[in-house]
């Protein structure tokens, strides 16, 4: 289905979860990545560059892991702005999930595992209200990317 779930007051809640960590895109989108290679080690199988790292320490200080937590926010960010228009949050989501089912055949189930870490974080640094108002994000996030990858063949 191609319309969102979302009421206008959570839209609005979740985009003021998202702001608090997107502010420091970059460090929080690293820790994210960090914390799936060390909890999630077969995730690294899908990047030949952090395939050799172990330690989160390493991995932290890696480019590679940096500029792609980077990159992950920065397109849920796209994403979080597009809440209230389905199409163009579909603009956004269905060549993400193309491409990551097509080119890169990532397992699905690692989108799961990346908005979990994120709730996670959402909710160490700034409680269970923020975590609890971007889930519902997540969950529509997760459900259009598995119906891409249905599409897909999958």
């Amino acid at each position: 289905s191609s319309t969102m779930s979302l009421s206008e007051a959570e839209v609005q809640s979740a985009r003021g979860a998202w702001e608090k960590i997107y502010v420091d895109a970059e460090d929080n989108g690293t820790a994210v990545l960090v914390r799936m290679f060390t909890e999630h080690p077969d995730t690294k199988s899908y990047f030949t560059h952090f395939k050799g790292m172990d330690s989160a320490e390493e991995m932290k200080q890696s480019d590679q892991v940096r500029g792609h937590g980077k990159k992950v926010f920065s397109a849920i960010n796209d994403m979080v702005q597009h809440l209230d228009n389905s199409e163009a949050f579909l603009g956004i989501v269905t060549p993400l999930g193309k491409k990551h089912a097509t080119q890169l055949k990532i397992d699905p189930k690692n989108f799961r595992i990346i908005c979990d870490i994120i709730l996670q974080l959402m909710e160490e640094k700034f409680g269970g209200d923020c975590k609890s108002s971007f889930e519902k994000v997540t969950n529509e996030i997760c459900t259009h990317l598995n119906n891409i990858y249905k599409e897909e063949g999958w």
